[in-house]
């Protein structure tokens, strides 16, 4: 949403301090922004042009730019909400973006839209941020991630406190995040889902790596108590029972990808209607005779 206050969603102050405090050990836990990492490499090599400077959103294991070619990217800043100890990170928040107007020819968004509370907003100042011809690629998770979490954690409050309260985002789809590129003013946009099935000897082990790469729990609408320990033995044990395949427990991510380029009148336009110079009817009966 833009032209007003939005909704908060999300307590991003929070998010902020877990992430902080988990940061010594998301070595140890970095799945996810590996993986998003790697699909938004992927989107680079398949664009021929190389880039002067680059604004990167979110690779806090650096993982981009060793995927790619010397030659794609001259020049690099990364950007976070949390610091490195290595003093390489530009601390700021998507939402509220330090950058000037046209200081990038690319700019890479890994695991923060969707957890944005306005990422129409954030999007509009990542363009802005862009020279005219700039490339933007976002990664976020989409609708189906986490489908085997969410369903057995609200099978068991159901069972053991009485009903259910918000526990994991609500993820766009595919054509939400198609939309999404469009409002904020994005050129050629294209969006790209891809799933990834991570499994777990243990499913605590998938708690620790969302804890580890900023995903716990901030909706701004959770219930402040702890976990309930009978909660989560009857989600373990729903978990069990009905995702454990071959002796691993699944866990499903949908990752999208956003792909779109700051406006620039070399860019394909589209024809203004009326416009064409052959009638669509005409064509098709001359086919048809």
């Amino acid at each position: 949403m833009t032209g007003g206050e939005s909704p908060r969603l999300f307590d991003r102050a929070l998010r902020r301090r877990r992430a902080a405090r988990w940061l010594p050990r998301f070595p140890e836990h970095d799945v996810l922004h590996a993986h998003a990492a790697a699909l938004a490499a992927e989107k680079l090599l398949d664009v021929t042009r190389s880039f002067t400077r680059a604004c990167i959103w979110g690779d806090r294991g650096r993982h981009l730019l060793s995927l790619l070619p010397p030659a794609k990217v001259d020049a690099a800043v990364h950007a976070d909400d949390v610091a490195l100890p290595d003093g390489t990170t530009v601390v700021a928040d998507a939402e509220a973006s330090p950058f000037a107007d046209e200081a990038f020819d690319l700019a890479v968004s890994l695991l923060d839209l969707h957890a944005a509370n306005d990422p129409i907003g954030a999007m509009i100042q990542i363009a802005r941020s862009l020279k005219p011809d700039g490339l933007f690629i976002g990664v976020m998770f989409g609708a189906e991630t986490l489908n085997e979490l969410r369903a057995v954690l609200a099978e068991a409050e159901i069972e053991t406190a009485g009903g259910l309260s918000p526990r994991v985002f609500p993820f766009a789809d595919v054509r939400d995040a198609g939309s999404l590129l469009q409002r904020a003013g994005f050129a050629l946009p294209v969006a790209d889902e891809d799933r990834l099935t991570v499994r777990y000897g243990d499913p605590l082990r998938l708690l620790a790596d969302l804890r580890a790469a900023g995903e716990s729990n901030v909706l701004t609408e959770r219930r402040r108590a702890f976990l309930r320990r009978d909660t989560l033995g009857q989600a373990l044990a729903g978990y069990s029972a009905r995702f454990h395949d071959g002796g691993r427990f699944r866990a499903t991510f949908s990752f999208l990808t956003l792909t779109g380029w700051r406006p620039h009148q070399s860019q394909p336009q589209a024809l203004k209607p009326g416009s064409g110079q052959v009638s669509l009817v005409q064509a098709l009966k001359d086919v048809r005779s």
